[in-house]
């Protein structure tokens, strides 16, 4: 594996982390309903972060959003995008980002959970499990099978979420949604 470093997004890879999105998800990235969550406010650029190579080259990068349940209450984040540029798949620098981000965000103390839409096979052995069918509703349609939860710490999370999830900035001006 190349030498490389994780390091927090800084604003100057913001050209180069859109051009990365653009490649590995092209314009379709804007219709899904993770990306539609992610339009209702910012990531957290703390939690958010960047593989570099030795050089400074841009080898990878993942965006947390944070956000709430709306029926629970629960604070968490939406991890992703998670792209690795095409020349440098499958040498684990997805997985090291997506293992610092998701230790940085259990490292805040008021994050319960991480949330992500994706595939079974490559996040269940980083600690993602399924969350229950019905459970959860993202603001838009999703295939309940790619919709995965890491709690963090000792909480038990899967079965207690519920409700409409959102960006958090939106959690004080939308209802709490009955539990399904």
């Amino acid at each position: 594996m190349t030498d490389f470093t994780i390091a927090p997004e800084r604003a100057e890879c913001a050209d180069a982390i859109e051009a990365l999105h653009e490649d590995a998800f092209g314009p379709g990235r804007f219709t899904r309903a993770a990306f539609r969550l992610r339009e209702q406010g910012p990531h957290d650029g703390a939690l958010s972060f960047v593989a570099l190579s030795a050089g400074g080259e841009l080898l990878g990068s993942v965006r947390m959003t944070p956000l709430v349940t709306g029926a629970s209450g629960h604070h968490g984040y939406l991890l992703g995008p998670l792209a690795v540029a095409v020349p440098h798949k499958n040498r684990g620098f997805g997985r090291a980002l997506v293992r610092r981000a998701v230790e940085q965000s259990g490292a805040t103390g008021t994050a319960r959970f991480v949330l992500l839409v994706g595939d079974a096979s490559y996040y269940n052995p980083l600690g993602f499990v399924p969350v229950p069918p019905g459970r959860v509703l993202m603001p838009g349609p999703v295939d309940p099978t790619r919709l995965l939860v890491h709690p963090l710490g000792d909480a038990a999370v899967p079965g207690a979420l519920a409700g409409m999830v959102m960006h958090e900035s939106r959690s004080t001006t939308m209802p709490a949604l009955a539990s399904p």
